[in-house]
């Protein structure tokens, strides 16, 4: 199973849901942000070196704090180097090893985005609750299903103590799949930058239940879709 998570607008917590929703599902995560990489580097080869053919798939996925990563370069030279037309054999080498993929899309609906949809099973899309962030989600929707990949969940990040119920219905009755909402919460920020899912470092905060019911969710589409059992009904 391949997961793209993406979501149009920059800054809603892409990266923090990758990296979570990685844990949840023990998947391999791979940073697809050429240009502005966010999950935590390894030093070792990158997805730049692997979308410029110096080495293979499986020799970039290092573990970082516990979870796999296919980590990106950080450099502009790397950046250019790439061959975006190799990620789609990229992604299925890393699924035939290790199962699961959960892929950080880069922001906006451009080809970088499109390219990873076209490639996984579902999009988990991200926003917050605000217009502009629900309006791009509703386009990279959009995108997604003009690609045949279907809506695994919505993730409403940093909802705020008394969010506008308004917004917050609309996006539950339009979107068509499971809405998750995520209260904002500095925990999850601080792990983030550690570079570890919060499960690890607070495994009583309440972001910690929210990406279990996105995992779960992928599952069971995933046990449809495919008729896999999953990984130990996750954590069940």
């Amino acid at each position: 199973m391949i997961v793209a998570v993406c979501g149009g607008k920059g800054g809603v917590g892409k990266s923090t849901c990758a990296l979570n929703l990685a844990d949840e599902l023990d998947a391999v995560t791979v940073d697809c942000d050429l240009t502005t990489a966010d999950l935590p580097a390894h030093g070792g080869p990158d997805l730049h070196d692997v979308l410029a053919g110096r080495v293979s798939p499986l020799e970039g996925v290092k573990s970082v704090g516990g979870i796999q990563i296919l980590s990106c370069g950080r450099s502009l030279e790397g950046a250019r180097a790439v061959d975006i037309t190799r990620l789609p054999t990229v992604l299925d080498r890393v699924e035939r090893r290790r199962e699961r993929v959960v892929v950080d899309c880069p922001a906006g609906i451009a080809r970088d985005v499109g390219t990873v949809l076209a490639s996984a099973d579902f999009a988990v899309l991200v926003t917050e609750l605000s217009r502009a962030g629900v309006v791009d989600a509703w386009r990279t929707r959009r995108l997604a299903l003009d690609l045949e990949t279907a809506i695994g969940a919505v993730v409403i990040n940093r909802v705020p103590a008394n969010p506008e119920e308004e917004l917050l219905e609309r996006v539950e009755s339009r979107f068509g799949a499971p809405v998750v909402s995520i209260e904002r919460d500095d925990a999850v920020a601080k792990a983030q930058a550690a570079g570890r899912p919060i499960r690890r470092v607070d495994p009583a905060a309440p972001a910690v239940e929210a990406f279990e019911a996105v995992g779960q969710y992928l599952e069971r589409a995933e046990r449809s879709r495919f008729g896999r059992l999953g990984v130990d009904s996750l954590r069940s």
